[in-house]
């Protein structure tokens, strides 16, 4: 009997070891599970691409544009973005301890050395300084914190549904990540500033700060500058975490293109390929001329110049281009929007009506429209004139 208690035991006790192996991988396997769906910087697609027309933000390509992934330093898109709109470039910037030191990319700032704004944005843009990103954010945000608040708060007035940014340098946090999209949509608000262009577009610049200690030569680490034609920027970026990461931009026949790729291995031929299908297949197209009448409206009581006129054109105020297909197989259609009569007094400064550009039914532009001239009211004087059938000018 107490052979077979003994054999009993054995049993029971790998019973237990077996259930217990099992709960311990269930438990594993749903932590695992949950860890992934909480974080945010996660998403189902592990990379992402788009190419982007800079003006318009009209996407011309892209593979999972809105899926919210981590970005690296090509955060500093929007870094660079964020100082230049609310600081003086010449401004002199007094390195602050904080910002020594960081960890990763470096041009390697020693506290209390001087250098102007502009010097810093060259060392964030050209060699990924996370220590410059550091003394920006400080000076433009009175702290690093700050300056994140600066960051959220133009991405919400760029409208971005899937960037949340908890640094200006871009190492990793779970909570900060964004999209081909969005980042697409900072690069474009970036490139079209002057500033900014200036900055990413250079080759290599001469930093000198306050002393000849701090003289420091800078080349800019995107080779899409030096390997594609009309490459004018923007950003790389890298972690462990978010792979290898890139905003490319180049200029080609008047059409500013831009293209993103998040954790993409190969980073340089992906956003090649789609700024070549984007320069490719479309062209910037004018949809809205400004030397061309949209309408011609009734005018009542109205003159110009002393000259009575029964009608008046309206144009829109300026010129708007959009990229279209080079084959023609996209048409833009115009809808006018007036009144049916104009009635004197009317400054030609007032707006009278509208013009709408559609694409496939969708509103891509809209322009206010006006007159040419100032109309003016007839006054008692016409009002006699016509009373007794003087005649008088009249258009």
């Amino acid at each position: 009997m107490a052979r077979n208690h003994t054999v009993d035991d054995k049993k029971r006790q790998k019973i237990l070891i077996i259930l217990l192996i099992c709960v311990l991988c269930f438990s594993f396997a749903v932590f695992a599970f949950g860890s992934e769906k909480q974080d945010p910087a996660v998403a189902s697609a592990r990379s992402a691409g788009i190419v982007m027309e800079a003006t318009t933000f009209r996407v011309l390509q892209g593979t999972n544009i809105d899926a919210r992934l981590p970005m690296a330093s090509t955060t500093k898109a929007m870094t660079a973005l964020v100082v230049i709109e609310h600081c003086d470039m010449e401004a002199v910037v007094t390195v602050p301890k904080a910002a020594v030191g960081i960890e990763g990319s470096s041009i390697y700032l020693r506290e209390g050395e001087k250098l102007t704004v502009k010097e810093l944005l060259y060392g964030l843009m050209l060699r990924s300084g996370n220590d410059a990103a550091t003394a920006l954010a400080i000076h433009a945000g009175g702290s690093v914190q700050g300056f994140v608040k600066m960051m959220n708060d133009k991405a919400a007035e760029l409208g971005l549904k899937n960037t949340h940014f908890c640094n200006p340098h871009g190492l990793h946090d779970n909570n900060h990540y964004t999209s081909a999209y969005d980042l697409a949509v900072i690069a474009s608000v970036g490139i079209q500033n002057p500033v900014f262009k200036e900055i990413c577009s250079a080759r290599h610049v001469r930093i000198s700060g306050d002393n000849e200690e701090s003289i420091r030569d800078l080349y800019n680490k995107n080779k899409i500058l030096s390997m594609y034609s009309g490459g004018n920027g923007i950003k790389t970026g890298y972690t462990k975490k978010a792979g290898r990461c890139l905003i490319a931009s180049s200029l080609r026949d008047n059409m500013q293109v831009v293209a993103v790729v998040l954790n993409t291995p190969d980073m340089w031929e992906e956003c090649m390929r789609l700024m070549d299908y984007a320069h490719d297949t479309y062209c910037m197209t004018k949809v809205v001329d400004k030397t061309q009448p949209a309408a011609e409206i009734a005018v009542k009581e109205g003159k110009v110049g002393g000259v009575y006129v029964r009608s008046a054109s309206v144009y829109p105020a300026q010129d708007r281009y959009y990229p279209l297909k080079k084959d023609g197989s996209e048409v833009c259609k115009a809808e006018v929007i007036v009144p049916a009569a104009l009635e004197a007094p009317h400054e030609k400064s007032q707006s009278i009506g509208k013009i709408q550009i559609k694409l496939c039914e969708r509103l891509i532009f809209e322009e206010k429209l006006y007159t040419m001239d100032t109309i003016e009211k007839k006054d008692f004087k016409d009002k006699i004139k016509d009373f007794f059938g003087i005649k008088h000018g009249a258009t």
